[in-house]
């Protein structure tokens, strides 16, 4: 009788085992499930980044670029105004 009940016993714990294992199986597949809708909302989300990445690009280039054009304006005008300033002071002089 003892042998019964140890096989009873070993019947059980394989029954909720097996349980388990379904449940882990149903987990699995739903991950997997998860897994296949994220991937292609990850591809297009780094698609949107590589694009802004580069828009932003063009328009620092484009921002550099003013102020370089700004830069040489001002030193053009600084200059003007040096070459007024001696001609102003020699005909103070």
């Amino acid at each position: 009788m003892i042998e019964r009940e140890l096989l009873e016993l070993i019947a059980t714990q394989v029954g909720k085992l097996t349980t388990q294992f379904d449940g882990l199986t149903t987990q699995v597949n739903a991950l997997t499930k998860d897994m296949a809708e994220i991937k292609p909302r990850l591809t297009s989300i780094e698609n949107t980044v590589t694009r802004i990445e580069n828009d932003h690009g063009e328009k620092l280039g484009a921002l550099f670029d003013g102020y370089k054009l700004n830069s040489e304006k001002l030193d053009r005008i600084e200059k003007e105004v040096a070459r007024h300033e001696e001609f102003i002071l020699r005909r103070i002089r």
